[in-house]
C-alpha cells in the first residue's frame, strides 16, 4: 500500500525565529490585549507551536498606564500579595497600582494568562511594559502589530 507519512516536527530551542513586537495599550480592554499579548509570547500564532518550548515572539507594551477596566473594577478589583509574616497579607485596589506602578496592571494580567511553572517565568521575561509612548528596544527593530488583527 503506497501511503504518504508525514513527520511532526517539534520546535527547539536553536530552530525557533523569535521577532520583536510593539503592541499600543491606549485604549484597549486590559483582559483582552493581555489574552492576546500571551498568545504572541507563547507562540500559538506561529506554525510551528511546540507547547514546551519557548517558541513566542519579544513583545513590548506601550502606554500602558492608558488601559481600559470596565464597569466597577478599578475599586472593587484587588491585588493580593503577602509579605511573609504573619498578618502580612495587602491588598491593593487596580487604582492603587495604577498611581504607583501602572505597567504591573499589564504584567499581572498576562502572567496569570501564562502557564504556571518554569516555562511560564522563562515566557515572562519576552514581556517589556512602558509607561508613555517610548521605549528602550529601539535597536532591534520591533514590528508594530494591530491587536484587531489577533484571533
Amino acid at each position: 500500500m503506497n501511503t504518504l507519512s508525514y513527520k511532526t516536527i517539534s520546535a527547539n530551542k536553536e530552530t525557533v525565529n523569535k521577532e520583536w513586537l510593539l503592541v499600543d495599550a491606549e485604549g484597549q480592554t486590559l483582559g483582552r490585549l493581555a489574552s492576546k499579548v500571551a498568545k504572541l509570547i507563547r507562540g500559538k500564532h506561529k506554525v510551528n507551536y511546540t507547547p514546551h518550548v519557548d517558541c513566542g515572539d519579544n513583545v513590548i507594551v506601550i502606554n500602558a498606564e492608558k488601559v481600559v477596566l470596565t464597569g466597577k473594577k478599578w475599586t472593587d478589583k484587588s491585588y493580593i500579595r503577602h509579605t511573609g509574616y504573619p498578618g502580612g497579607q495587602r491588598e491593593l485596589s487596580a487604582e492603587q497600582i495604577l498611581e504607583k506602578h501602572p505597567e504591573r496592571l499589564v504584567e499581572y494580567a498576562v502572567k496569570g494568562m501564562l502557564p504556571k511553572n518554569k516555562l511560564g517565568s522563562a515566557l515572562l521575561k519576552n514581556l517589556h511594559v512602558n509607561v508613555g509612548g517610548t521605549h528602550n528596544k529601539e535597536a532591534q527593530k520591533p514590528k508594530t502589530i494591530e491587536l484587531d488583527s489577533i484571533k
